[in-house]
This record gives structure tokens, sequence and C-alpha cells, in this order.
């Protein structure tokens, strides 16, 4: 066989091999390449709206737009006039009922006082008639004596009524009182709570957006006063297709292109993949049950962690796009 006829066998082979392998990739599952890489993702942050919790005039705005703040440092001030008085005035009701208490304790040991002593009068009441009906049977005392001695034990007796009730009245009103000196007191824990809340503090570490607050503005309950974005707590929202997720874990090592950054990449590893499409959660999902079906390939959210200790990280913001690539054949991290 000629040297030219072996070239062109062997071409031919080639060229074979060549188109076996290209049918191979062709035919081979979208999620079985070795990396996985979406330009539909960006950067994120779980932000943080903070709104008040009682109205008011706004009185001091203490932070700027874009300002980086700590968690605890002061945000705004409401007006705080109208909410000290309702303080001072649950503090007076306590007060009241506190002492009220006191005295009603005093009552009832005065009238534990009155009962014993009616008590006392009761049994030398009873022992005075025994007396007398001992001497009228022997004739030494008078009738009249016996019925006297008789009436007073009567009167003695319902003296102890009286006392004893009296007793019963001032026990009852205690708890009374104690009842409503407990609401007084949850009235005054409320007071003060939303007293505290004329001043906003910072809920977390954070820079400044959206800040709607100005001085001599209304603030009203749950309307939004600005935003804190939390710069050092970023991550990525990758919308992966359905068909691109067969072998993604969490764990996996990731590279991030940033389109802001040229020629930056930053690492990063899959965090949690998302349980359900985004259509999942449209307003009005699709319904596929009709004839004019038309599949279409669904995207699911993989959260991405940026790696810590990385420069480059310091210049992303919320909603810059970048590309991630996640290298599905590493081994999972632990």
């Amino acid at each position: 066989m000629s040297s030219s006829s072996r070239f062109r066998i062997g071409a031919a082979a080639a060229a074979a091999l060549a188109i076996a392998g290209a049918v191979a990739v062709l035919q081979r599952h979208e999620s079985e390449a070795p990396r996985q890489a979406t330009d539909d993702a960006y950067v994120q942050a779980d932000l943080t709206v903070v709104a008040p919790q009682v109205a008011g005039i706004v009185s001091r705005v203490s932070v700027d737009d874009n300002q980086a703040v700590p968690a605890g440092a002061p945000l705004v001030e409401i007006d705080d006039r109208r909410l000290r008085i309702a303080v001072d005035a649950a503090r007076s009701a306590v007060d009241s009922l506190a002492a009220q208490i006191e005295r009603q304790t005093s009552v009832i040991g005065q009238s534990r006082a009155a009962v014993a002593a009616s008590a006392a009068r009761l049994r030398l009441a009873q022992a005075n008639r025994q007396r007398f009906d001992n001497l009228a049977r022997d004739g030494s005392g008078t009738v009249q004596a016996l019925e006297q001695a008789r009436a007073e034990l009567e009167i003695q007796r319902a003296a102890r009524e009286r006392d004893q009730a009296a007793l019963r009245a001032a026990e009852q009103q205690l708890p009374i009182l104690r009842a409503e000196l407990a609401r007084a007191r949850a009235a005054r824990a409320e007071a003060e709570l939303n007293l505290s809340y004329a001043r906003i503090a910072a809920p977390v570490d954070g820079v400044v957006a959206q800040r709607r607050a100005r001085v001599g503005g209304h603030a009203r309950v749950g309307e939004p006063l600005l935003t804190l974005v939390p710069l050092d707590a970023l991550y990525v929202e990758a919308n992966f297709r359905e068909t691109q997720l067969g072998r993604v874990q969490v764990g996996q090592p990731v590279d991030i292109a940033v389109d802001a950054l040229p020629g930056v990449s930053l690492k990063g590893r899959v965090e949690s993949l998302g349980p359900a499409s985004g259509v999942s959660f449209s307003p009005v999902p699709p319904h596929n049950a009709t004839g004019n079906f038309t599949k279409i390939v669904q995207r699911l959210p993989v959260r991405i962690r940026i790696l810590p200790g990385q420069e480059a990280a310091r210049h992303l913001r919320v909603g810059m796009s970048v590309r991630p690539r996640i290298a599905v054949a590493s081994v999972r991290a632990p």
C-alpha cells in the first residue's frame, strides 16, 4: 500500500474519531460537564429595612446617605414628649395602686384586731350569761339581770359577725388591687417600651441607603425610614438552568467573574440550592395543562457564599452582575 493511501486512511480514521467525539459531546447531558456557568447572576445581601414602631415627628437624623454604621449606632430620633407624658402617667398609676395596697394591708390588720376584740367580748358575754343562769336557778339572781346577760351575748355575737364580714371584705379587696397593680405595671412597661422606640439604633452593621428620614418629617409606624446594606455579608444568587444542576452540590468551589472588575476572579462556594424555580413564586403561575403547551427550561436559584479575606470583594455592591462557574467535578467540601 502506498504512502498516499495510508495517509488517506489515517485522515479518514481521524475524521471519524473527531466526528464520533463531537457526536458524543453533543449527546452528553448538560449536567455532565465538569463546570457549570451562568451569566444570570447578581450580587445580593440580606437588606435590613429600618422602620419606626411609634409615630411622631422626626427630631434628629444622625446618619447620611451611603454612610457606614456599626450595630447599635444611633440613626433617627422621634419627638418623645408625648411618650414621656404617657410614661409619667403610667408610673403614677403604679405608685397610686401600690399605696392603696399598702393602706389595704393596714385595713386588714385593723379588721383582724377588731375580730379578735369582738371575740373576747363574746367570750365575756357567754361567761356572764352562764353566771346569771346559775344565779337565777338557785334564786340568788334576778330575772332582769339574766335577760340583760342574754341580750348582751346576742349583741356580742352580732358584733363578731359584723367584724368578721368586714375582715372578709377587706381581704377580698386585696387581690383586686393586686390585679389592678399588675395591669398598671404592664401599662407602664408598654409606655416605657414605646419611649425606647423613639430612639432608633442600627440593628446590624451596614451602609445607609434609601434614606427617607428628614428632620421635621412625620414618621409613621411601619413606614421605612432607611435601609441598611451589610456589605460585609454579600453573596451571589445565580439562576442556573434546571439541566445544569444534576451534579451541583453544596460546598463545591466557584470562580466568580465580576463585570465591574475586569480581570478579577473571586472565590466562593455553593451555600445552598433553591427549593423551587422563580416562576413558582409568580403571582400568576403558568398552567401547562392546555393544548398549547410549550416546554420551557426553568431556572433555579443557587446561593453562593463569597469566601472571606479577598481584597477585591470590598468593591462589590448589591446588584452587580457576575458570572459564576461551579467546579462540579470537585470533591464536595466538608
